[in-house]
């Protein structure tokens, strides 16, 4: 199907460590170049460019101008995604950003009138959505396998580096926040991804350990309107990395477990409640091959385009997600982002 897409092009804007899983992402789609590398560091752009035929370092207001291209990539730190994003829109770019989309869902709802305004598309990159385990419990999910939800519970976590206190997710003005607003607004989207929106958010962000002035543990108890729950944990003290996402039904359990590399192989695991009940009956899929997600995800926002759909998870997903984060941050006493 992607193979019939007409020539698509890009601008990547934020050439580092993202940035370049982007370009990578990118190239493995037919249809679908990277044109132009932008970046603050210039070497860095001229880096990405050379190792991506026909792509172009040079400055994003030149990049922008280009008749050209249609949509712009940017995996930028959290405190320019929108301004940056808000150029992109104004030039009739359709848009793709790095979670958390924004510092705050002010900014986030901002971008949302301009988009409408322009008509322009903007995806918020939740890419968890696209790994093959959670791909395959969404399916059993919609098949119905689980039975009336339940609970979820989830948990995400690292254990930082040497350093980590200094680098820019400790400072607000860049990031935002702590570890919810880095790893937490993942579950947060995964979990309202199964159950809808929350209509209750009750919970604590703590800074534990970390000499900074964001959080380095959060904790959520979020409920829809008919009761269902999500459990929610992440941390920077985890020290082993780890990733937990566990959705309950009354039939059935599915249990993710991994994302592949140092946080494990990932797994999912389909536990079917027997008639008799006891142990139940357990399939197992092993997911070891290379991530695919950011692959997966450029090829939904490139049909969201072609398409005319409204991308999704896209600005009012990513602007929920932010709402339930300031309200923690709030209730724990930190400032708003």
């Amino acid at each position: 199907m992607h193979s019939e897409v007409p020539q698509f092009q890009f601008i990547q804007v934020g050439c580092g460590l993202i940035g370049k899983k982007r370009a990578l992402a990118l190239s493995q789609i037919p249809g679908a170049r990277l044109k132009y590398a932008c970046d603050t560091n210039l070497d860095r752009a001229k880096e990405l460019a050379q190792n991506n035929p026909g792509c172009e370092a040079v400055p994003f207001s030149k990049a922008l101008k280009d008749p050209t291209t249609h949509a712009v990539i940017i995996s930028t730190l959290n405190g320019s995604l929108v301004p940056i994003a808000l150029e992109a829109v104004k030039a009739g770019k359709h848009v793709i950003i790095e979670k958390p989309g924004a510092l705050n869902a002010a900014e986030l709802k901002a971008l949302q009138k301009e988009a409408l305004d322009t008509n322009v598309k903007v995806r918020i990159s939740y890419n968890h959505r696209y790994h093959p385990a959670l791909q395959k419990a969404r399916e059993l999910y919609t098949q119905g396998v689980l039975g009336p939800l339940m609970f979820i519970r989830g948990r995400y976590g690292h254990g930082g580096r040497i350093g980590y206190d200094k680098e820019w997710r400790s400072n607000p003005a860049l990031s935002g926040g702590g570890e919810l607003i880095d790893q937490g607004v993942h579950l947060i989207d995964l979990a309202r991804w199964f159950m809808g929106d929350f209509t209750s958010v009750e919970g604590h962000a703590a800074t534990y350990f970390w000499d900074m002035k964001v959080d380095d543990n959060a904790f959520l108890s979020l409920k829809t309107n008919t009761g269902q729950t999500a459990w929610l944990q992440v941390s920077c003290t985890e020290w082993k990395n780890m990733f937990s996402f566990e959705i309950y039904g009354r039939d059935a359990k599915l249990s993710i477990d991994g994302l592949g590399g140092s946080y494990g192989v990932e797994k999912l695991t389909y536990y079917k409640m027997l008639p008799q009940m006891g142990p139940p009956e357990t399939t197992i899929w092993d997911y070891p091959q290379c991530d695919s997600s950011w692959k997966l995800e450029i090829q939904e926002f490139i049909d969201d385009i072609r398409l005319n759909r409204e991308p999704s998870p896209g600005l009012t997903e990513g602007i929920k997600t932010l709402e339930v984060v300031e309200h923690i941050y709030t209730q724990s006493g930190y400032p708003k982002p």
